[in-house]
């Protein structure tokens, strides 16, 4: 039976494009649960039990509607931050929320300017909105802030994404770099600054807040998926300048949020123990996998995020067979999509049972994947 005839040109033109296949998706394919989930960049370690008995609480309740303001969540993060209320949105995870600044930003045919491997999600926003990408090559696993500003320049663009900590490399750039990279660029170029892996980021890796806040050409993203454990709860936020931030109550689903959210990201955001407990289970995760990497040959990128990337060597067919090993013997992993990023593998930190099948695994694949694989 054909389609609906009257789908817009721009749909039409574009693939079904899923940016991530998920891992319950790859279980359903096999027939059976993962022994390992080391791919998604989530944290095993949990939320605090105070949010779970936050979620609990309010559990009762989620037949109303979250609060469309999300007014306690915006005060208590923008005391967090030292800002005003206006200059905080929340939306659903960082993923909502790109996705609005695409729609705010980038029309049919704008350029928007990002690394080529970075973050996907992204990309898929842009080209939902007939953005056209501009993308330059990551420089020594790290994205290129020179090539960057190049290509915004020579485009005139005016939307330019930084992900600092990087995912998929793990890498970061120092803050006065990033502050030096936002004051370079154009005043008609927004910076998307994500900031999903702040927490597990070394203090010198991320700006102060003041450092960018007078800027009306910077937004600033974080998240609740990562150190605090709440990715299934789909919980982000952006901060800038109150008039930039602004334009997001114009095009955002004002009760896209949901009521269990709010509330459990209220309750992380209190709990600042818990935070300080799963930052210090990160390092020694990310510790340990790096070295179950070198003892197998394979070489561990230093990472501020709360995943280990790891270089298979040089031949990309290597890094995907490890990969493929790997998921047959139950352990979820990922690996970079674009070239030369691809010939690597990204292990996320986990509690210590699930490392330990990584280690036990990994051995195994290894010995039946050639050195080199032509």
């Amino acid at each position: 039976m054909p389609a609906f005839p009257r789908f817009t040109a721009l749909a039409e033109s574009l693939p079904a494009t899923v940016p991530f296949v998920g891992p319950e998706t790859q279980e359903r394919a096999r027939g059976e649960a993962f022994r390992a989930r080391l791919g998604a960049n989530e944290s095993g370690f949990g939320p605090a039990p105070s949010v779970i008995e936050a979620i609990t609480r309010e559990a009762a309740l989620c037949w109303r509607y979250g609060d469309p303001e999300n007014h306690d969540l915006r005060q208590a993060l923008a005391a967090h931050l030292g800002l005003a209320p206006d200059c905080v949105v929340v939306g659903e995870g960082i993923d909502g929320l790109l996705g609005l600044t695409a729609r705010l930003i980038a029309g049919p045919d704008t350029p928007v300017v990002t690394s080529l491997g970075a973050y996907p999600t992204f990309n898929f926003h842009v080209a939902g909105f007939g953005g056209r990408l501009v993308t330059v090559p990551y420089r020594d696993d790290h994205e290129d802030l020179e090539a960057l500003l190049e290509a915004v320049r020579q485009h005139d663009a005016p939307l330019v994404y930084l992900s600092n900590p990087d995912n998929p490399m793990g890498t970061w750039h120092k803050a006065d770099k990033i502050v030096a990279f936002a004051k370079s660029l154009p005043e008609t170029t927004m910076l998307v600054l994500d900031e999903a892996y702040g927490e597990t980021a070394p203090p010198e890796a991320i700006p102060a807040i003041d450092a960018l806040s007078d800027m009306p050409n910077v937004l600033r993203y974080r998240t609740f998926s990562k150190a605090y454990g709440l990715a299934g709860q789909r919980m982000g936020y952006v901060f800038g300048v109150a008039e930039t931030v602004s334009r997001f109550h114009r095009v955002r689903n004002h009760f896209g949020v949901n009521r269990l959210g709010q509330a459990a990201a209220l309750a992380a955001l209190q709990d600042r123990d818990w935070l300080t407990h799963v930052v210090e289970e990160v390092a020694k995760s990310r510790d340990r996998i790096a070295g179950i990497g070198r003892a197998n040959g394979l070489v561990p990128i230093p990472s501020a995020t709360n995943f280990v990337t790891m270089d298979c060597g040089s031949d990309v067919n290597r890094a995907k067979s490890i990969l493929e090993g790997l998921g047959a013997r139950g352990v979820f992993i990922r690996m970079p999509g674009v070239a030369p990023l691809n010939r690597c593998i990204r292990v996320s930190a986990a509690p210590d049972a699930e490392i330990s099948v990584f280690e036990q695994v990994l051995p195994e694949v290894l010995a039946g994947v050639p050195a080199t694989i032509g």
